[in-house]
C-alpha cells in the first residue's frame, strides 16, 4: 500500500515510519482493495490523555475512512488505529459483499 507519512512539529525517525508501513500494510489482509493512504504524526501538549497523536485516513473505491488516536507513545497509538481499521474495513468488506 502506498502511504503519505507527514510529521507535524517534528521529524520522525526511520524506525517509527517503517513500524508504520509494516503494520498498515497488514490491513490488505483483511481489505484488499485499498488504494492509498494518508498519516499524520502530530506532538501535542497535553500531557494528561498523552501527547502522541495519529491521524489515519485510507482511501478505498468510493469512500474513505478516518480513524484518529492519541496516545503515550506512537507505537500504543498505531496498534489502537490498527485495531479500529481492521474492525472498519472487515465491516466495509461484509457490507460490499451484501451487496
Amino acid at each position: 500500500m502506498i502511504l503519505q507519512i507527514q510529521s507535524i512539529h517534528f521529524d520522525a525517525d526511520k524506525k517509527l515510519i517503517a513500524l508504520i508501513q509494516k503494520k498498515l500494510d497488514k490491513l490488505d489482509t483483511f481489505y484488499d482493495r485499498i488504494i492509498d493512504g494518508e498519516v499524520f504524526l502530530k506532538l501535542e501538549n497535553d500531557d494528561e490523555k498523552g501527547n502522541k497523536i495519529i491521524n489515519v485516513k485510507l482511501n478505498l473505491p468510493g469512500n474513505s475512512i478516518v480513524v484518529k488516536e492519541q496516545a503515550t507513545t506512537f507505537e500504543e497509538a498505531l496498534d489502537k488505529v490498527y485495531e479500529v481499521l481492521k474492525r472498519q474495513l472487515s465491516k466495509h468488506k461484509e457490507k460490499m459483499i451484501e451487496r
